[in-house]
Parts: structure tokens; sequence; C-alpha cells
């Protein structure tokens, strides 16, 4: 009976230290705000993002906040629709990724033996090659898109999550607990999932958090080469790829200055979270 009042004490203890961090909670709003527009985009957007103007390459004025780009479309309303895309391959792809590693780290960690070999040679084998240069010909074979991206940074980056829950997993099973459930006949899937589990979920959520942040840098590294989100679509990383031309980076800023830093906060903000949760969970900080 002492176990809820414990949890809970325990839940609002690391909400305390999270809102003592302020890094963390300034991320937190950030990421909340851009959450609300990529949500209302319809609605606060100025225009419709692939709309087509007379104006074309037009300077920042009162009509056009952030001007319009090559062929006459509003950057702002183009940078408020991009946020949908970023956030959601760092959501899409982390729900994706989380939910393969903890799996596998699970049963590699309780099961041992040659589960556990064959698990981890697996991982190895996707650990060897450099994450982007796979990202790339992979994407290069299934095509771009948003949701072939979502999938293969989802299906590729699985590998740290399954390390760091094998490695909880292999902690906790011999904890009396978990030994108690299985003298009692409890069904494995039981053990690990109500009893393992969620005793391991606090470094899966800052995993998770700085993975988002990797998640978001990448599709705009694809966007940018050509290989991710597809025009007209607009994304940050497609809209960065107006820098390419010498003429844009000296004389149009407006045109990848505003991407560059959206880009920039939204990283910053999540591993700014990704800080503040970690510090939050930290046992050692404990009073």
């Amino acid at each position: 009976m002492e176990y809820p009042a414990f949890e809970e004490s325990y839940l609002r203890s690391v909400v305390q230290r999270f809102l003592k961090h302020k890094l963390a909670v300034t991320g937190l709003v950030i990421i909340v705000i851009m959450a609300l527009l990529a949500i209302f985009a319809p609605i606060i957007a100025p225009m419709d993002p692939n709309k087509v103007t007379s104006s074309f390459e037009a300077a920042p004025s009162s009509e056009y906040w952030l001007g319009t780009d090559q062929i006459g479309r509003d950057v702002l309303s183009r940078l408020i629709y991009a946020t949908r895309v970023s956030l959601m391959v760092g959501a899409g792809s982390v729900v994706i990724g989380i939910s393969i590693g903890t799996i596998m780290g699970l049963l590699s960690g309780y099961f041992g033996g040659w589960v556990d070999m064959l698990i981890m040679r697996v991982t190895d084998v996707f650990m060897s090659f450099p994450q982007l240069m796979l990202i790339l010909v992979v994407v290069s074979v299934v095509g771009p898109g948003l949701m072939n991206v979502i999938l293969v940074l989802g299906f590729l980056g699985w590998t740290g999550s399954a390390r760091l829950v094998r490695g909880n997993t292999l902690s906790l099973k011999q904890m009396d607990y978990v030994k108690a459930g299985v003298a009692l006949g409890l069904s494995t899937p039981r053990i690990l999932f109500v009893h393992i589990l969620p005793n391991t979920i606090a470094p899966i959520l800052v995993n998770a958090t700085f993975w988002i942040a990797g998640a978001i840098t990448t599709e705009a590294a694809l966007s940018f080469l050509g290989l991710g989100v597809r025009p007209p679509t607009a994304s940050w990383g497609n809209m960065l790829t107006e820098a390419q031309s010498l003429t844009v980076l000296t004389s149009q800023p407006w045109l990848w200055i505003p991407a560059g830093l959206m880009i920039v906060i939204a990283v910053l903000a999540v591993n700014f979270i990704g800080d503040g949760l970690r510090d939050a969970v930290d046992p050692k900080s404990l009073k």
C-alpha cells in the first residue's frame, strides 16, 4: 500500500527538480510554442505556404515580414508550416526507435544467453556503419519523403536505446521483487513490462529527448541534400537549400537565416530539456 505514495512522492520530487532547471523550463516553453505553431499553422500563417505571389525575392516588409523566396512564396508562412515537419520527424522517429530499442533491450537483458548474443551482434552491425552515411544510402534507395524519413530514422536509430535498456535490465532482474515475481510464476511479459520497464522509463525519456534533437538535424541535412522532404512541402532543411547560392548568402539572408535559426533554437531547446530531465531523475540529486 505504500508504493503509490512513494511513486507520487518521487514524481513530485522529479518535477520540482526539473522546474528548478531554468534552461530546461525555457526549452520546454519553446517546444510548447513550436508545437502550438505546428498545430495552429493554418490559423497563424499569414497565407498558404505554397501560394505564389507576384513578388519574387522580396525583402522583408510590412506585407511580407520575412520576405518571399525565389518563386514568390511567403517565407514566414513556409517557416511556420515547416515546424510541423521537424516536430513530426522528431516525435515519429523517436516513437518507432524507442519502441524497437526498448523491446530488444528488455529481451536481451532478461533472457541473456544466445538471445542476448544475437541481439547484441545485430546491434553491433548497425552501429559499425557511420549512421548518417547509412541513412543516406537507405533513403536514396527507398526514396525521399516525410514518411520515409521518419521510418528510416526510426528503424536505424534503435541501437542506443537497446543498449541502454539492456544495461538497466541486467541490473533490475537481480532485484528481489523480480526474483519474487519469477518464483510466484508470473508470466515473462508481465515481469518485463509491469515490473522492469517502469523502472527504466526515466533513462529512456532522457535518451529520447536527445534523439529528437538528432532527428531534427538529420532531417534538415537530408532535406538540404534533396533526400528528405520534397518541395513544395516546406521544411527547414529544404528552405536552407536556397543558401547554396553565394548571391543568396550575401544579399538575401531572409531566405536562409530564419530556417537556420529555427533549427538551432529547436535543437538547443530539446537538449536543454534533456539536461533537465537527466538532472531531475538522477538518484544522486535526491535529498
